[in-house]
């Protein structure tokens, strides 16, 4: 007889490699077969309901890092919610219109000029769906589970539609108004910029020391000074209207080699320091008030520089006396509307000077900033010329750099609901909290919101214009256009006239002719965005309003948070979610950014191509993502060697079970062993642990906590020494079938605590467990932590178990290391308690020997040359008995019986009674 036959070693279908890329898409294409999604809405439903509403990513282009960083957070706790009670549906959706879709269609050699508008925007809306449906591929290839069939689109005309409710509500409530003023604009655009689309760069810029001569000083300057400015911005000395100087602050008529300067009083040192003035002569001083509309000249055109006050004067740099022009700056236009200035702005929209500077027409503002400084040079007004490198405004699409140009725009009248969006802002949950202070400061600085875009492809301002000029937005127009762009799109505002558009028969006491125009430019793709609250939390009848949690990249608190809660302040007074949850970005193992030109990008198709989807998953769950997270190939071969050790853990329980009936063989709980129920009191532990990292978002707590549970619980402790019992014992054996009723209640929890994180893997471990009902471990409900019989007492003794058993373990390392002994198995230990407390726990053990791994444990009272550790001294010497050829444990019981010499006692019973 081979006694190995004799054995129950584990017996397990369930692969040992992964071989996660062949067999996700496997699995994905199953759950769609089996419609997976439909399913767990239909098991959830009448639970109470968790809407985690997606932002909506920029459908242009292959997934990056950040993508799959964001899709699968949100798939984690989507899929979590509905395993704890909740109903959550989880609608994806795309954002569609906008500048860079414009852009690669012009790479694409599209000739926008050979076109219709409605024409131009029936290809770009063409390249978005084509962009979205391989966008959408890729995230199921993530794993992230979803309604992909129904996502919302900025695109469609019902989304369209509700989008004009947004407006309408907020025009209808005076918070909508056309003005001219100063806005971000980008030439590389060629439209206007809300503040959220500004990122700052640094920029190398001209510094530049200016003297303005006094025309005339109203009897408090004599009329031979100059007045000397900074700026960084030659380009605007052309749309110069006025110096303003601060009214409270002191300023200096400076005498310089027969020349006299005006600066603030303050500035006179650090200004004679620039200017090298080697010696120099306070003469006399007057307040900034003094110099109100004392007149200065232009430099190098006919016409006034008006000395201005403003408040917004410093003296943090520069001369205390500050070029002013209103056509180029916001301080500027406001201080400049109070002295009834002209908003002079003589450059266009695409960056290039207009006849209304003369000698700079047709130069691109930058390139003009030489050519001005040469003609101040030429008219003895310049200073002095350096350059400086600064902090600087940039497109943060095109990444180049921005001006302030003053246009007559659409805007969004903050102020006049400001002080609501912060109370709401107060009312929000934000993880991590320090979101709340960044939202609350930039709400509270910012200005009214440019909606207006100098664009085509993105949702028409709805706005009308009588013949004389006057805009028109009713409730009638309003509600009439949202119901055309959900009969036939907003393509319908560029394909009809402006009588085609509005209501019929409909007149207006401003056009008697019945003549009426529309309004060209679109809205900010934020306001799209921004308007999801109403156009899917509302529309939808799976979500409701406000949602439970945004989740976004810490980049949307100045985008998709703040439109979001303005819009929906705006229109209902309430903020539109009731938490915020914010991650970092993806950088390289080093912490750069990623770029091409660095060569460090990860992409997530190449990862899950090389590794599989779920080590992505893992990898997610692993880090801090609440900051800038770090991706390498390094990284992910740790979290996969993770992977790998959850994966074999599962495989060998699974193994372990392929015997075992959970309706006929489970063992009740208080029959346990009471080490197996010491181990169920430890899974408990782990199940409360990980619950609450659900809980509270922190998946890197859930990452270590199974990972040391696999590794310290089970495979150093549980799994190793149960198999002497396993193997070796026959299968109805009482202490085997209590471990392997505890073997299952561990597969099936750790299948179920994972599912969120390892979706594919657990799925599939799924498949292999006897006796579960359900056809996915996502059709289930998370384990909810339980007590166990005698609890307390029980964890008690076990961890101090644990602690006498490291001291033992330790002792064996040494004889190992000295050649006392190889394997463990080949050892005999001698224990001597060093306290009452450890005596008597190793005097109520059974079975010791099979808990520390040798063949003999012998418990004594006076040891001599023994080894001292924390808890007890040890002797370790070699068994001398010899090894059993069944269980390979060392006894001088082997040989007692003549039909099988080779056995233990143990082991001969056991073959004689079940094998013979």
């Amino acid at each position: 007889m081979s006694y190995k036959e004799t054995l129950l070693m584990p017996k397990t279908d369930f692969p040992m490699r992964g071989n996660l890329p062949k067999r996700e898409p496997e699995m994905q294409q199953h759950w769609e077969e089996e419609n997976i999604y439909e399913k767990v809405q239909k098991r959830t439903e009448g639970r109470p309901l968790f809407i985690l509403h997606d932002g909506p990513p920029y459908a242009n282009g292959d997934l990056h890092m950040g993508h799959a960083l964001n899709k699968i957070l949100k798939d984690i706790i989507v899929r979590y919610k509905s395993m704890a009670g909740y109903h959550a549906p989880y609608v994806p959706g795309w954002d569609t219109h906008g500048l860079p879709i414009e852009q690669a269609l012009a790479k694409k050699k599209v000739d926008r000029k050979k076109m219709s508008v409605a024409e131009f925007r029936k290809i770009c809306e063409e390249y978005a769906l084509e962009q979205i449906d391989r966008q959408r591929q890729q995230f199921k290839q993530l794993g992230v589970r979803g309604d992909w069939d129904n996502p919302y689109i900025t695109l469609k005309p019902e989304y369209e539609a509700a989008q004009i409710q947004v407006f309408g509500e907020m025009a209808k409530k005076g918070y909508i108004y056309k003005g001219l003023k100063p806005v971000y604009w980008s030439p590389s655009s060629e439209s206007a910029l809300a503040e959220a689309e500004i990122e700052y760069q640094d920029k190398r810029s001209p510094s530049i020391y200016v003297g303005f001569d006094v025309k005339d000083g109203k009897g408090v300057l004599n009329g031979d000074e100059k007045i000397i400015i900074w700026t960084t911005t030659p380009w605007t000395i052309p749309a110069n209207l006025a110096i303003a100087v601060h009214p409270e602050l002191e300023y200096a008529v400076v005498g310089v080699n027969g020349e006299k300067y005006v600066v603030a009083a303050k500035m006179v040192e650090e200004v004679a320091k620039e200017l090298e003035w080697e010696s120099y002569e306070v003469l006399q001083t007057h307040t900034g008030q003094d110099l109100d509309r004392v007149v200065a000249t232009h430099p190098f055109y006919d016409r006034d520089s008006l000395v201005i006050l403003g408040e917004h004067v410093t003296t943090e740099a520069g001369t205390g006396c500050v070029h002013t022009a209103p056509g180029h700056g916001e301080d500027d236009f406001w201080v400049g509307q109070e002295y009834g200035l002209d908003v002079l702005c003589p450059v266009d929209h695409k960056g290039v000077f207009t006849a209304e500077a003369p000698g700079f027409e047709g130069m691109f503002y930058d390139k003009a900033n030489k050519a001005i400084t040469e003609k101040l040079e030429e008219v003895g007004a310049l200073l002095k010329l350096t350059f400086i490198t600064h902090s600087y405004p940039h497109d943060w699409r095109t990444k180049k750099p921005t001006i302030f140009r003053a246009t007559s725009q659409w805007f969004a009248s903050i102020k006049d609901f400001r002080d609501n969006i912060l109370d709401e802002i107060k009312q929000v949950q934000w993880v991590p909290e320090w979101g709340e202070t960044r939202l609350y400061n930039m709400v509270r600085d910012r200005q009214d919101w440019c909606i207006s875009r100098q664009r085509v492809w993105g949702v028409p301002i709805p706005v009308f214009y009588a013949e004389n000029g006057e805009p028109i937005i009713t409730d009638e127009t309003i509600n009439h256009v949202s119901d055309l762009f959900r009969e036939h799109g907003s393509n319908v505002w560029f394909e009809r006239e402006a009588k085609d558009l509005l209501p019929e028969g409909f007149t207006h006491p401003s056009s008697p002719n019945g003549e009426f125009t529309k309004e060209n430019d679109i809205m900010d793709v934020w306001f799209d965005s921004g308007s999801s609250h109403q156009g899917v939390l509302v529309e939808r009848d799976d979500l409701q309003r406000p949602a439970d949690m945004y989740l976004e990249g810490s980049d949307q608190y100045r985008g998709w948070f703040n439109s979001s809660i303005s819009t929906a302040v705006a229109v209902t007074g309430k903020a539109p979610y009731k938490s915020i949850l914010s991650h970092g970005f993806a950088l390289d193992g080093n912490g750069r950014k990623m770029s091409k030109s660095l060569g460090n990008v990860m992409i997530p198709s190449k990862i899950m191509k090389q590794l599989g989807a779920d080590i992505l998953r893992l990898w997610v769950a692993s880090v801090d993502y609440q900051a800038d997270v770090r991706i390498s190939n390094d990284i992910l071969k740790q979290v996969a060697e993770v992977y790998r050790k959850v994966r074999n853990t599962f495989r060998f329980i699974l193994g372990n079970l392929n015997d075992f009936e959970p309706n006929k063989d489970r063992v009740k709980e208080e029959d346990l062993q009471e080490v197996d129920r010491y181990m169920l009191i430890r899974l408990q532990d782990l199940v409360k642990k990980v619950d609450q990292a659900y809980d509270t978002y922190e998946f890197s707590t859930i990452y270590h906590a199974v990972h040391n549970f696999c590794t310290i619980d089970l495979s150093s402790f549980y799994l190793d020494f149960a198999k002497d019992i396993l193997y070796i014992e026959p299968e109805n054996d009482e202490r085997r079938r209590s471990i392997q009723t505890v073997y299952y209640e561990i597969l099936t929890s750790l299948a179920k605590l994972l599912s969120p994180i390892l979706s594919h893997t657990t799925d599939e471990v799924w498949n292999y467990i006897p006796g579960v009902e359900e056809d996915s471990v996502q059709l289930t409900d998370m384990p909810k932590p339980r007590k166990i019989k005698d609890q307390d007492q029980l964890k008690a003794k076990w961890d101090h178990f644990i602690e006498v058993r490291d001291d033992v373990l330790k002792a064996l390392e040494e004889a190992r290391n000295e050649k006392v002994i190889g394997k463990s198995l080949e050892a005999k230990v001698k224990i001597e308690a060093k306290d009452e407390k450890t005596k008597a726990l190793l005097e109520e053990i059974e079975h010791l020997h099979q808990y520390l791994i040798v063949s003999e444990a012998e418990v004594s009272t006076s040891l001599t040359d023994a080894k001292d550790y924390d808890y007890v001294k040890v002797v370790v010497e070699k068994h001398p008995g010899e090894k059993c050829q069944r269980c390979w444990v060392a006894s001088e019981t082997v040989g007692n019986n003549e039909e099988h010499e080779d056995l233990c006692d143990r082991c001969a019973d056991i073959v004689s009674k079940h094998y013979a």
